[in-house]
């Protein structure tokens, strides 16, 4: 396929149009059948932290999980972090194209609901820092878990996790570094309503971020938290 990413106005002018190639779609739908065969679905992973996994049966863990068990016990990852799903994270990220998290979002809740096991009982974005969230303006993880509790029909939660500690951006810093940056990071507000719940959020990288969140999580006393990622770097 060949992505020529439409601009928001030709989007509001012609709403039957591909995101990623701008061929016409059915039912205005915002990927056409080529596009969305080809992104880069992940099949075989982790079953805990969603790495991508080749030569090893579904459901194998990676040797990183079993020698460092993170404190999350699943991740569920749609894509590869790599082209045109990179794309598309950055222009919902920092170019505030909100409608992609729609897309993203129903992506992901098709996958969810077609597994066996249950769902949780409650959605928690990865918080910002409110110094980040000035800059930015929005959080990208609160954009996409408000949608996915709409098509999951999944009470979501953006006030009960509070990032407490301005860290760095994780992406700056060395792999070695980037749990100690996150320690202490985040804090639960009052009393958790449920002891099922996922995290969400756009990207996995090391899976630190999450890993912090979800052992804070236990601590407030979760019995199982999930990880939902759009895409699964490395």
């Amino acid at each position: 396929m060949v992505y020529r990413f439409p601009g928001l106005l030709q989007r509001l002018l012609f709403p039957g149009q591909c995101r990623l190639c701008g061929a016409a779609t059915p039912d205005a739908r915002e990927l056409c059948p080529g596009c969305r065969r080809d992104l880069p679905w992940l099949e075989t992973v982790c079953s805990r932290c969603g790495h991508p996994l080749s030569g090893r049966p579904a459901g194998s863990g990676c040797g990183h999980c079993q020698r460092d068990t993170p404190a999350f016990d699943v991740t569920q990852a749609l894509f590869r972090y790599q082209p045109p799903v990179d794309y598309l994270i950055k222009g919902l990220k920092f170019s505030g194209e909100l409608a992609i998290a729609r897309l993203l979002a129903r992506l992901l809740a098709e996958r969810v609901a077609a597994r066996p096991e249950s769902l949780p009982d409650l959605l928690l974005p990865v918080p910002l820092h409110p110094a980040r969230l000035r800059e930015r303006g929005f959080n990208q993880a609160t954009q996409l878990a408000r949608r996915l509790g709409r098509e999951l029909d999944i009470p979501v939660s953006c006030r009960l996790c509070r990032r407490i500690r301005h860290t760095q951006p994780q992406s700056l810093l060395p792999v070695r570094k980037r749990r100690k940056n996150l320690r202490n990071a985040f804090s639960v507000r009052g009393e958790l309503p449920a002891a099922h719940v996922a995290i969400v959020d756009d990207v996995m990288t090391s899976g630190h971020t999450a890993g912090e969140l979800a052992r804070v999580l236990k601590q407030a006393g979760a019995e199982r938290v999930e990880v939902w990622v759009i895409a699964r770097a490395g």
